[in-house]
């Protein structure tokens, strides 16, 4: 992937991002979810693993108990994630998943 085409990957999915922290208070679970799994998606789509990662645990926690309180501390590491070297991914997911973890418990 080009870095014209990286860059523009990451700014669209900066939208759908923004869009979300936007529109979260009003938002329920399901579409929340929808939504993170949309952004999941579109990492996957564009390489971005640890990014992907982070939308995965986002959309499975927004239909849990507590959700709200994992979707904000999601939100505050996506940039982290949207960031982070596709030649480091694993790596990078998994600390930025780690970091979460610690976050919420």
């Amino acid at each position: 992937m080009t870095d014209d085409a990286l860059r523009t990957a990451r700014t669209m999915i900066r939208e759908r991002i923004a869009e979300l922290e936007a529109r979260i208070p009003r938002l329920a679970p399901r579409l929340i979810s929808k939504k993170m799994d949309a952004i999941r998606g579109m990492a996957a789509e564009h390489g971005l693993a640890a990014l992907e990662g982070l939308a995965d645990y986002g959309a499975h926690h927004a239909l849990m108990p507590g959700y709200r309180q994992s979707i904000r501390a999601c939100l505050e590491h996506m940039d982290e994630a949207l960031l982070a070297s596709p030649t480091s991914a694993a790596h990078d997911r998994e600390a930025i998943l780690a970091a979460l973890a610690v976050r919420l418990h």
